[in-house]
């Protein structure tokens, strides 16, 4: 029977089976495979963790409303500090590549405002942003050097 007539959930499986089978024909090797040091490529939530757990740790202050870490997006929820409650602000993080570098971090932030009771949105300074993204990167770097050292 062709493969073109097999329905769907049975072609997955033949595929899966395939696949698998191939994986175990790989262990037959005697060869090892090569341990990356910095670890920046194992990871099991699609983007590097390094960065992943410096932006949750950067952010653990505020409430997070998404942190999705195969697609590499944290949101949080609206912040207002205690000693000015008449500011919020509201950031998400988005991690763009495997590799521990700058260009994979994107950082972005709404600030509002209370004017006569209502919420208004009022500008955030690029200075901000930037220090987020710098805090966000050393903090990341630290971690792969506590894990390699």
């Amino acid at each position: 029977m062709a493969l073109q007539t097999l329905p769907a959930a049975r072609h997955g499986k033949l595929l899966l089976i395939g696949a698998l089978g191939l994986g175990l024909a790989a262990c037959a090797s005697n060869e090892r495979p090569k341990a990356d040091i910095a670890a920046a490529q194992v990871t099991t939530i699609g983007v590097n963790s390094y960065l992943w757990r410096a932006a949750l740790e950067t952010l653990s202050f505020m409430p997070l409303t998404q942190a999705d870490s195969a697609g590499g997006v944290i949101v949080t929820d609206w912040y207002s500090n205690p000693e000015n409650p008449g500011e919020r602000v509201k950031v998400s993080v988005a991690i763009l590549d495997l590799d521990l570098r700058a260009d994979a971090l994107r950082v972005a932030a709404n600030r509002e405002v209370l004017q006569n009771g209502v919420w208004v949105a009022a500008p955030v300074q690029a200075a901000t942003v930037q220090r987020l993204e710098d805090i966000i990167l050393t903090k990341a770097r630290d971690l792969r050097r506590s894990a390699i050292g």
